[in-house]
Protein backbone atom coordinates (compact mmCIF):
# COMPACT_ATOMS: atom_id res chain seq x y z
CA UNK A 1 0.00 0.00 0.00
CA UNK A 2 1.50 3.40 -0.94
CA UNK A 3 1.39 6.72 1.41
CA UNK A 4 -1.48 8.46 1.89
CA UNK A 5 -0.55 11.86 2.06
CA UNK A 6 -3.66 13.44 3.99
CA UNK A 7 -2.92 11.46 6.67
CA UNK A 8 -0.47 13.23 9.60
CA UNK A 9 3.30 11.80 9.66
CA UNK A 10 4.25 9.97 12.51
CA UNK A 11 7.45 11.58 13.89
CA UNK A 12 9.11 8.99 16.04
CA UNK A 13 11.14 9.81 19.23
CA UNK A 14 13.51 7.49 20.27
CA UNK A 15 14.08 7.21 24.13
CA UNK A 16 17.37 7.13 26.09
CA UNK A 17 20.50 4.97 24.85
CA UNK A 18 18.81 4.66 21.43
CA UNK A 19 18.74 5.87 17.77
CA UNK A 20 16.39 6.38 14.81
CA UNK A 21 17.45 2.67 13.60
CA UNK A 22 15.25 1.62 16.73
CA UNK A 23 11.64 2.16 14.42
CA UNK A 24 13.16 0.82 11.68
CA UNK A 25 10.84 -2.26 11.57
CA UNK A 26 8.29 -0.31 12.60
CA UNK A 27 8.29 2.28 9.82
CA UNK A 28 7.71 -0.55 7.21
CA UNK A 29 4.63 -1.58 8.69
CA UNK A 30 3.28 1.60 9.56
CA UNK A 31 4.16 2.86 5.90
CA UNK A 32 2.56 -0.47 4.50
CA UNK A 33 -0.69 0.80 6.22
CA UNK A 34 -0.43 4.10 4.07
CA UNK A 35 0.94 6.58 7.17
CA UNK A 36 4.23 8.26 6.77
CA UNK A 37 6.36 8.03 9.28
CA UNK A 38 10.20 10.03 10.41
CA UNK A 39 12.18 8.86 13.14
CA UNK A 40 14.43 11.26 14.19
CA UNK A 41 18.51 11.11 15.66
CA UNK A 42 17.80 13.08 19.17
CA UNK A 43 20.92 15.40 19.12
CA UNK A 44 23.98 14.07 21.15
CA UNK A 45 23.00 10.37 21.23
CA UNK A 46 25.94 9.63 19.76
CA UNK A 47 24.78 10.74 15.54
CA UNK A 48 25.89 13.87 15.66
CA UNK A 49 28.91 15.92 17.40
CA UNK A 50 26.60 18.11 19.80
CA UNK A 51 28.81 18.05 23.23
CA UNK A 52 26.85 16.10 26.16
CA UNK A 53 26.69 19.25 28.34
CA UNK A 54 24.68 21.04 25.69
CA UNK A 55 21.97 18.27 25.41
CA UNK A 56 18.94 19.19 27.06
CA UNK A 57 15.26 18.90 26.81
CA UNK A 58 15.44 22.63 24.95
CA UNK A 59 17.59 20.80 22.45
CA UNK A 60 15.16 17.83 21.82
CA UNK A 61 12.61 20.00 21.28
CA UNK A 62 14.18 22.35 19.17
CA UNK A 63 15.76 19.58 16.92
CA UNK A 64 11.82 18.13 16.83
CA UNK A 65 9.91 21.45 16.22
CA UNK A 66 12.19 22.61 13.77
CA UNK A 67 11.65 19.55 11.38
CA UNK A 68 7.67 20.22 12.47
CA UNK A 69 8.07 24.04 11.12
CA UNK A 70 9.86 22.65 7.56
CA UNK A 71 6.77 20.22 6.58
CA UNK A 72 3.36 21.52 5.59
CA UNK A 73 1.03 18.93 7.22
CA UNK A 74 0.30 17.97 10.87
CA UNK A 75 2.21 15.26 12.86
CA UNK A 76 1.65 12.96 15.44
CA UNK A 77 4.59 12.25 18.15
CA UNK A 78 4.55 8.82 19.43
CA UNK A 79 7.32 8.89 22.18
CA UNK A 80 8.87 5.42 23.03
CA UNK A 81 10.17 5.42 26.99
CA UNK A 82 11.99 8.85 28.00
CA UNK A 83 11.20 10.20 24.39
CA UNK A 84 7.40 10.74 26.02
CA UNK A 85 8.33 13.96 28.03
CA UNK A 86 10.35 14.76 24.91
CA UNK A 87 6.88 14.21 22.59
CA UNK A 88 5.10 16.34 25.79
CA UNK A 89 7.32 19.38 25.50
CA UNK A 90 6.81 19.51 21.66
CA UNK A 91 3.12 19.15 21.86
CA UNK A 92 3.08 22.42 24.31
CA UNK A 93 5.70 24.25 22.08
CA UNK A 94 3.45 23.37 18.65
CA UNK A 95 -0.18 22.35 19.77
CA UNK A 96 -1.60 23.57 16.19
CA UNK A 97 0.94 21.72 14.47
CA UNK A 98 0.20 18.37 16.19
CA UNK A 99 -2.95 15.87 15.69
CA UNK A 100 -2.36 13.75 18.90
CA UNK A 101 0.70 12.12 20.51
CA UNK A 102 1.51 8.97 21.64
CA UNK A 103 3.73 7.83 24.56
CA UNK A 104 4.80 3.58 23.86
CA UNK A 105 5.65 2.88 27.32
CA UNK A 106 6.41 6.41 27.59
CA UNK A 107 6.94 8.91 30.22
CA UNK A 108 3.56 10.55 30.41
CA UNK A 109 3.94 12.96 32.79
CA UNK A 110 2.68 16.02 34.35
CA UNK A 111 3.85 19.27 34.23
CA UNK A 112 6.89 19.57 36.19
CA UNK A 113 7.10 16.21 37.70
CA UNK A 114 10.22 13.86 36.82
CA UNK A 115 10.26 10.23 36.03
CA UNK A 116 12.36 9.78 39.24
CA UNK A 117 9.33 10.92 41.36
CA UNK A 118 6.96 8.30 40.36
CA UNK A 119 9.76 6.09 40.32
CA UNK A 120 10.27 6.76 44.16
CA UNK A 121 6.34 6.64 44.49
CA UNK A 122 6.51 2.91 43.31
CA UNK A 123 9.24 1.45 44.62
CA UNK A 124 8.69 0.72 48.63
CA UNK A 125 5.58 -1.98 46.54
CA UNK A 126 7.17 -2.81 43.63
CA UNK A 127 10.87 -3.37 43.65
CA UNK A 128 11.35 -3.82 40.27
CA UNK A 129 10.42 -0.53 39.41
CA UNK A 130 13.73 0.21 39.66
CA UNK A 131 14.46 -0.76 36.06
CA UNK A 132 17.39 -0.58 33.90
CA UNK A 133 18.91 1.92 36.71
CA UNK A 134 20.80 -0.61 39.04
CA UNK A 135 22.94 -1.98 35.80
CA UNK A 136 23.62 1.28 34.44
CA UNK A 137 27.41 2.40 34.04
CA UNK A 138 28.89 5.79 34.37
CA UNK A 139 31.76 8.46 32.95
CA UNK A 140 33.69 9.78 36.02
CA UNK A 141 31.62 13.05 35.73
CA UNK A 142 28.30 11.29 36.08
CA UNK A 143 27.29 13.16 32.70
CA UNK A 144 27.18 9.96 30.54
CA UNK A 145 25.52 6.34 31.43
CA UNK A 146 25.72 3.43 29.09
CA UNK A 147 23.98 0.17 29.33
CA UNK A 148 25.74 -2.85 29.44
CA UNK A 149 24.35 -5.21 26.61
CA UNK A 150 23.36 -8.04 28.72
CA UNK A 151 21.56 -5.78 31.11
CA UNK A 152 19.89 -4.10 27.49
CA UNK A 153 19.26 -8.01 26.37
CA UNK A 154 17.39 -8.82 30.21
CA UNK A 155 15.22 -5.54 30.79
CA UNK A 156 14.83 -3.81 27.64
CA UNK A 157 14.65 -6.51 25.02
CA UNK A 158 14.14 -10.23 26.58
CA UNK A 159 10.94 -10.94 24.59
CA UNK A 160 12.82 -10.27 21.16
CA UNK A 161 14.35 -13.11 19.33
CA UNK A 162 18.16 -13.44 20.16
CA UNK A 163 18.52 -12.46 16.35
CA UNK A 164 16.89 -9.04 16.68
CA UNK A 165 18.17 -8.76 20.59
CA UNK A 166 21.99 -9.36 20.50
CA UNK A 167 22.36 -6.67 17.68
CA UNK A 168 20.34 -4.31 18.93
CA UNK A 169 21.63 -4.36 22.43
CA UNK A 170 25.20 -3.44 21.08
CA UNK A 171 23.63 -0.62 19.08
CA UNK A 172 22.98 1.54 22.07
CA UNK A 173 24.90 4.41 22.82
CA UNK A 174 26.13 6.73 25.86
CA UNK A 175 23.24 8.84 27.22
CA UNK A 176 23.73 11.94 28.38
CA UNK A 177 22.00 12.50 31.60
CA UNK A 178 20.88 16.09 31.10
CA UNK A 179 18.78 14.49 28.34
CA UNK A 180 18.13 11.34 30.37
CA UNK A 181 16.62 13.30 33.66
CA UNK A 182 14.23 15.38 32.03
CA UNK A 183 10.97 17.85 33.62
CA UNK A 184 8.41 19.43 30.87
CA UNK A 185 6.40 22.60 31.39
CA UNK A 186 2.70 22.00 30.35
CA UNK A 187 -0.13 24.04 29.84
CA UNK A 188 -3.98 22.81 29.52
CA UNK A 189 -4.38 25.47 26.57
CA UNK A 190 -1.90 24.25 24.90
CA UNK A 191 -0.60 20.15 25.49
CA UNK A 192 -4.07 19.95 27.04
CA UNK A 193 -6.19 20.21 24.13
CA UNK A 194 -4.09 17.63 21.60
CA UNK A 195 -5.55 13.59 22.31
CA UNK A 196 -3.66 11.12 23.92
CA UNK A 197 -2.77 7.25 23.17
CA UNK A 198 -1.16 5.43 25.66
CA UNK A 199 0.63 2.13 24.72
CA UNK A 200 1.14 0.11 28.14
CA UNK A 201 3.80 -2.59 27.47
CA UNK A 202 1.73 -5.50 29.69
CA UNK A 203 5.38 -7.10 30.19
CA UNK A 204 7.47 -4.45 30.44
CA UNK A 205 10.73 -4.66 33.28
CA UNK A 206 12.60 -1.03 32.48
CA UNK A 207 9.05 0.81 32.79
CA UNK A 208 6.95 -1.84 34.74
CA UNK A 209 3.20 -1.87 34.23
CA UNK A 210 2.89 -0.42 38.22
CA UNK A 211 4.57 2.40 37.00
CA UNK A 212 2.98 3.18 33.62
CA UNK A 213 -0.12 2.73 35.38
CA UNK A 214 0.36 5.64 38.26
CA UNK A 215 2.02 7.73 35.28
CA UNK A 216 -1.60 7.68 33.76
CA UNK A 217 -3.50 8.29 37.01
CA UNK A 218 -1.19 11.61 37.64
CA UNK A 219 -1.73 12.58 33.68
CA UNK A 220 -5.51 11.36 32.76
CA UNK A 221 -7.50 11.31 29.54
CA UNK A 222 -5.19 9.20 27.36
CA UNK A 223 -6.60 6.51 25.34
CA UNK A 224 -5.64 3.36 26.42
CA UNK A 225 -3.92 0.52 24.78
CA UNK A 226 -2.28 -2.35 25.79
CA UNK A 227 0.31 -5.07 23.91
CA UNK A 228 1.33 -8.16 24.92
CA UNK A 229 5.34 -7.09 24.85
CA UNK A 230 8.55 -6.03 26.90
CA UNK A 231 9.30 -2.18 26.70
CA UNK A 232 10.28 -2.08 22.97
CA UNK A 233 6.72 -3.21 21.56
CA UNK A 234 7.81 -1.57 18.15
CA UNK A 235 11.05 -3.60 18.22
CA UNK A 236 9.33 -7.28 19.39
CA UNK A 237 6.28 -7.06 17.54
CA UNK A 238 6.24 -4.17 15.43
CA UNK A 239 3.31 -5.68 13.38
CA UNK A 240 1.05 -5.69 16.09
CA UNK A 241 1.88 -2.50 17.31
CA UNK A 242 1.13 -1.15 14.19
CA UNK A 243 -2.29 -3.01 13.64
CA UNK A 244 -3.08 -1.14 17.22
CA UNK A 245 -2.08 2.44 16.27
CA UNK A 246 -3.34 2.33 12.64
CA UNK A 247 -6.84 1.56 14.66
CA UNK A 248 -6.56 3.72 17.16
CA UNK A 249 -5.12 7.30 14.97
CA UNK A 250 -7.31 6.76 12.20
CA UNK A 251 -10.24 7.23 14.31
CA UNK A 252 -8.52 10.50 15.78
CA UNK A 253 -7.73 11.78 12.15
CA UNK A 254 -11.08 11.06 10.83
CA UNK A 255 -12.38 13.40 13.83
CA UNK A 256 -9.97 15.99 12.99
CA UNK A 257 -7.75 18.44 14.34
CA UNK A 258 -8.15 19.54 18.09
CA UNK A 259 -9.50 23.08 18.05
Amino acid sequence: MSVQTNRPTLLLIHGAWQGAWVWDAFQQEMQQKGWPTHAVDLPGNGHDDTPADQVNLDSYVRCLTDWIDAQDGPVVLVGHSGGGVVASQTAEARPERVQAVVYLAGMMLPSGVGFGEVVQAVLPLHPAAAGIGPYLQWSPARDLSWVPPEAAQDIFLHDCPPEVAEPASHRLVPQPEAGRALVATLTPERFGRIPRIYVEALYDRSVILPVQRHMQTLCPGAHRLSIATGHAPHVAAPHLLAELLDDALSTIVKSGQPD
